[in-house]
């Protein structure tokens, strides 16, 4: 069977409207999560509104200008009992985004349906087989040999922060480059075409706020021209290299993508354009806000800093901390598909549910003390970053293996490195999209 139209359209009444059964919690959003703006505005995420959604209502109503709002989870467990229930709660009857299937928000239709035809958007029996065609450049083995040339790239780029400092701009000269090296040496994707996919992926992390801003009339002609362009320009890329792997197979991901069948059959063109694009978005962003994110953290806790520096035995469970506490994915959503109970709250099928990671990362019912940087912690490794169950993150080992080799050769070359205070946030509801983390390298050892 192929791919072509195995997402069903997400129907939802227009304008404001009350949930199917009323809720058990009556709080009111402290935030407006539908907002891209709401952590830039905040300097980050709001943890104080995370931390009273968890404490009066771990599962609560949260209306929507646009369509009839969603259910908001911020409790570990419930986060959990949803990831580990795809036919209850499923990934492909609405997306991942909270504003699917809301009426009136303007869409690059290209974009959209791409969206929709991904691996993070399907439900079995399409994901699984699709999920194996990717783990062989994800297993152990294949990562410890990646790692060599993971090595090599950081302490190059490490110089060049060296040579530019001391004051540097770390989003810019290792965040955004490390993932992308990375990723690309698993594609396969030819040198001189990487910086291109740095230049999408910040078109991608604005492109709900670009949308938001074309509905309100606030963006010009030129701006939407752009965008527009720029969406096009890099599904044309996409779709020329997969096409070429098709005719030219090679030992990378981007090979067995093109090759990959369901029943068969080829992949169909859809699917293709949502590879390319979760490749393009996925592969890039979550480690590059995890690597900026971490920097914060050791700034504002030098005792870490020197047990790391102490001990370099520390540094494994020190990743998972780091993950646990800067959660660069915010949310994913689910929707209902049956008549069902979640948490004590009646559900209704075609209701949307939002998983906020970055909440439940932090539940105190989980993580003792869990706004403490811990990396002694025992049950580190239990963060829900990468999700978890059947959707969790299939790079997770690569993302890990990136963040433990770029923290041991930074600190070991920069040992003073700290946060400036600088910071830029991309109005981002959906990851912790850090633009630019400005750092001073202080005295290299």
């Amino acid at each position: 069977m192929a791919l072509q139209n195995v997402t069903e359209t997400y129907q939802v009444e227009r304008g404001p409207a009350p949930p199917s059964h009323a809720p058990i919690h009556t709080l009111t959003p402290p935030v407006n999560l539908s907002d891209p703006e709401v952590f830039s505005r905040h300097g980050g995420y709001t943890f104080e509104a995370f931390r009273k959604m968890r404490e009066e209502a771990p599962i609560m109503w949260h209306p929507e200008e646009l369509g009839r709002g969603f259910w908001a989870l911020s409790a570990y467990e419930l986060v959990k009992q949803v990831e580990l229930d795809p036919v209850r709660f499923s990934s492909q009857k609405g997306g991942i985004l909270m504003n699917y299937g809301m009426e009136g928000v303007p869409r690059h239709p290209l974009l959209h349906a791409s969206s929709l035809n991904s691996l993070i958007n399907l439900d079995r029996p399409f994901h699984t087989p699709l999920r194996m065609e990717h783990m062989q450049f994800f297993r152990a083995n294949y990562v410890a040999d990646l790692r060599k040339k993971v090595d090599r790239y950081v302490n190059e780029r490490l110089d060049l922060m060296q040579a530019q400092g001391p004051v540097v701009d770390m989003v810019a000269l290792l965040s955004a480059e490390l993932p992308l090296f990375t990723l690309c040496e698993i594609l396969g994707v030819p040198e001189a075409d990487r910086p291109k996919l740095v230049h999408w992926m910040h078109f991608l992390e604005t492109s709900q706020y670009q949308a938001q801003q074309e509905g309100l009339g606030a963006a010009s002609e030129e701006q939407i021209l752009t965008f527009l362009s720029e969406i096009q320009a890099m599904f044309d890329y996409g779709r020329a290299i997969l096409a070429d792997r098709r005719a030219n197979p090679q030992h990378d991901l981007l090979s067995a993508i093109a090759h990959a069948r369901i029943d068969g059959e080829p992949l169909s063109a859809e699917f293709l354009d949502g590879s390319w694009l979760l490749i393009v978005f996925a592969g890039n962003d979550t480690t590059r806000n995890s690597l900026s994110g971490t920097m914060k953290l050791l700034s504002e806790a030098p005792d870490v800093r020197a047990r790391l520096l102490a001990d370099d035995t520390l540094f494994a469970n020190f990743v998972h901390e780091a993950i646990r506490l800067v959660s660069p994915v915010t949310y994913m959503r689910r929707t209902v598909t049956c008549d069902t109970e979640l948490g004590g709250q009646r559900l209704a099928e075609g209701d949307k549910v939002v998983m906020y990671y970055a909440a439940a990362n932090r539940d105190p019912a989980r993580f003792e003390q869990p706004d403490r940087f811990d990396i002694d912690r025992p049950n580190a490794k239990d963060h829900l970053a990468f999700g978890h169950g059947p959707h969790v993150c299939l790079g997770q080992r690569v993302a890990n293996m990136q963040l433990d080799c770029a923290y041991r050769n930074l600190l070991r070359r920069f040992p003073d490195i700290s946060w400036t205070g600088e910071m830029t946030l991309a109005p981002n509801n959906f990851v912790h999209a850090i633009s630019s983390l400005m750092v001073d390298l202080g005295h290299p050892a």
